[in-house]
């Protein structure tokens, strides 16, 4: 039994919810966003909540019962509040800019690596040593930091690359002679 499938997601104010069939669509302050629940699962939007609940009792529905409640609370604290991933850039001579509508970022290779942003993603740069990835859809916003991070990924021996903020990294001792 899904425990997180049976708490119906409350509408806070300034966001509109509409149900149509399948289709959720919130719209708030920060933007508009829809999902699509799949079909084993039933969704009614009443009392200002959206609640979801399985056609049957079989295994898929039951699993995807969870998943869609926990998809239309994501869409819901997306359009009121967004989302938001801190990165955090560690060696010597890394570092990350704004370059127009691309982030410039020097890791250490012999060229700089130019991440083109995709629509609906704003990236801050506060430090060069720290970037902050935001926006209304939390798949994308983890998407964006993960490719990010995947151009150099913290080393276990001297601790470099790019990591998310608050990561812990296991760290290795080196050669003994």
């Amino acid at each position: 039994m899904s425990r997180v499938g049976k708490k119906p997601v409350t509408i806070p104010s300034g966001v509109t919810a509409t149900v149509d069939g399948q289709t959720v669509k919130m719209k708030g302050s920060k933007g508009e966003l829809q999902f699509v629940v799949p079909a084993l699962v039933d969704v009614e939007f009443k009392d200002g909540a959206v609640s979801v609940q399985p056609k049957n009792q079989s295994k898929a529905a039951r699993s995807l019962w969870g998943t869609s409640r926990a998809q239309v609370a994501n869409i819901v604290e997306g359009v009121s509040k967004g989302f938001e991933k801190k990165l955090e850039i560690t060696g010597v001579g890394y570092r990350a800019a704004m370059a127009g509508k691309a982030l410039k970022l020097s890791l250490g290779y012999s060229h700089d690596i130019e991440y083109e942003i995709p629509a609906g993603i704003t990236i801050v740069t506060p430090k060069p040593t720290e970037i902050v990835v935001s926006g209304i859809d939390r798949q994308r916003v983890g998407q964006v930091a993960a490719e990010i991070r995947d151009y150099r990924g913290p080393e276990p021996y001297k601790g470099k690359g790019v990591r998310y903020a608050g990561e812990f990294i296991f760290r290795k001792e080196g050669k003994k002679k």
